[in-house]
C-alpha cells in the first residue's frame, strides 16, 4: 500500500484537514488587511486572539461529548459547523466584532481538530497503517496554497469578506463530502493485536497528556506565531509587498507538508522520540535565521527550515499517544492532548503581538527559537518516561 491507498483509506478526515488548512492559510495571508479593517494595534490583535483561545479550549474539552452524540456522522457535521464560522473574520470592522468573530471561528475549528485527529487515530488502529503524518501533510499543503491564493487576492484588491466567503463555500463542500464517507466500525473492545501495555493502560494517562501536550503546545505556538506574524515581519523588516509577504506563511505550510510526507515514511523505521528531537532542533535553527536574516531571501530560507522541523512534531506526538490508549478512550485522549497542546496554537499569535509591541518582531521570532529548544532538553525526556518507545528491534 502506498500514498494513494492511504489517502483513499483516510479520505474523510483528509477533506476535513483541507478545510482547516483553507481557513488558517487564508487568515495568515490576510492578517495585515483584517488588522487594518478592525482598527487593531499589534497588541490589540494579540489580545483578541488570546480571547479567542477561550472559545477553542472550551470546544476542545467538550468535543468527545459532542462526537458521541453525533455518532458516525460527527466529523461531517463538525466540518460543516466550522465552515459556518469561516466567513466571520471577513465581516469584522472593529476590535470587538473581530474578537467575537475569532471566538466563534476558533471554537468551530477547535471542535474540528479534535474530531479529525480522533478519526485518523481510529483509522490507524483499524487498518494498522500510519496515517497521521499524511493527514497533517494535507493540512499543510492546502494551508500553503490558501496563503498564496489569499495573498494574490489581496494584491488584486479582494476584500477580506470575499476571501473568507470563498473559504466558507469550499469548506461547506468538503463537509458534504465527509458526510458521505463511512466512519470506521467501533470495536466491541480493544482492537485485536493490542499490546498488553495498551490493554492494561488506564483510561487516561495524565503524565502522557501533560508532557505530550506541552510538546504540542510549543510546536503550535511556533507554528501559529509564524503563520500569524511572518507576513508582517517580511513586510516591515524587508519592505515586502502583500504577495511577497504571503510567501512567508506559504513557505512554512509548503515545507511542513513536504516534511510530513517524509514523516509518513520515516515513522515506519525510526523511533518517535528520535524524530521529535531532530525536528525541534531544526525548527529552532530556522526560527533564529528568520528572526535575524539581513535580507529577504535568507528570511525565506529561515521559514523553510523552520517548516521542515515543525512538520514532524505534532503528528508524531499524536500518533505516539494514540498507540497507548484503548479504543473507547481515544477521542478523550486526543481531546485532552489538544486542550493542553492547542493552547500554543492560539496563544502563539498573541504572544508574538505582545513581544512585537515591546521589542519588535525579530525578538518575537528569537523567543520562538528559544522555546523550541525546551522540547529536546526538558519535555521529550518527560514524555519518554510517560510513554516508552515501542519495541522495534
Amino acid at each position: 500500500m502506498g500514498f494513494a491507498a492511504d489517502i483513499r483509506l483516510s479520505r474523510g478526515p483528509v477533506m476535513s484537514f483541507m478545510a482547516l488548512g483553507l481557513f488558517w492559510g487564508a487568515f495568515a495571508a490576510s492578517v495585515p488587511e483584517v488588522k487594518r479593517a478592525a482598527g487593531l494595534s499589534d497588541a490589540g490583535l494579540g489580545l483578541a486572539l488570546l480571547v479567542a483561545t477561550l472559545g477553542a479550549v472550551a470546544a476542545m474539552w467538550l468535543a468527545p461529548l459532542l462526537e458521541r452524540r453525533l455518532g458516525a456522522r460527527a466529523l461531517g457535521w463538525i466540518t460543516g459547523l466550522a465552515a459556518c464560522g469561516a466567513v466571520l473574520p471577513g465581516l469584522a470592522g472593529s476590535p470587538a466584532t473581530f474578537t467575537l468573530a475569532m471566538v466563534a471561528a476558533c471554537a468551530g475549528y477547535g471542535l474540528l481538530d479534535v474530531a479529525m485527529n480522533a478519526r485518523v487515530s481510529a483509522l490507524e488502529a483499524a487498518s494498522g497503517r500510519g496515517l497521521m503524518n499524511l493527514n497533517h501533510a494535507t493540512y499543510s499543503l492546502i494551508y500553503a496554497a490558501a496563503a498564496i491564493a489569499a495573498g494574490l487576492a489581496r494584491e488584486w484588491g479582494a476584500s477580506p469578506l470575499a476571501i473568507f466567503g470563498a473559504v466558507a463555500v469550499l469548506s461547506a463542500l468538503a463537509a458534504l463530502y465527509v458526510l458521505r464517507v463511512p466512519a470506521p466500525a467501533e470495536p466491541a473492545g480493544d482492537e485485536p493485536g493490542t499490546s498488553a501495555r495498551q490493554t492494561d493502560a488506564p483510561a487516561l494517562s495524565w503524565p502522557l497528556v501533560m508532557s505530550g501536550g506541552a510538546i504540542i503546545c510549543l510546536a503550535f505556538l511556533a507554528e501559529q506565531g509564524t503563520e500569524g506574524w511572518s507576513a508582517l515581519h517580511l513586510e516591515r523588516s524587508h519592505d515586502a509587498g502583500a504577495a511577497a509577504g504571503a510567501i512567508g506563511p506559504a513557505l512554512l505550510g509548503l515545507t511542513m507538508g513536504i516534511g510530513r510526507l517524509f514523516g509518513q515514511v520515516a515513522t515506519r523505521y525510526l523511533r518517535e522520540s528520535v524524530l521529535i528531537r531532530a525536528a525541534a532542533l531544526i525548527a529552532a535553527a530556522g526560527a533564529a535565521l528568520a528572526a535575524h536574516a539581513p535580507q529577504l531571501g535568507l528570511a525565506y530560507v529561515g521559514f523553510t527550515i523552520m517548516g521542515l522541523g515543525l512538520s514532524l512534531i505534532v503528528p508524531t506526538v499524536f500518533a505516539w499517544a494514540g498507540k497507548r490508549i484503548r479504543a473507547r478512550d481515544r477521542a478523550l485522549m486526543v481531546s485532552r492532548l489538544s486542550v493542553v497542546g492547542y493552547t500554543g496554537f492560539f496563544a502563539g499569535p498573541p504572544m508574538m503581538g505582545l513581544l512585537a509591541e515591546a521589542f519588535g518582531l525579530a525578538a518575537s521570532f528569537t523567543a520562538l527559537a528559544l522555546l523550541l529548544l525546551a522540547i529536546p532538553t526538558a519535555l521529550l525526556p518527560l514524555m519518554r518516561r510517560a510513554a516508552p518507545d515501542p519495541i522495534r528491534r
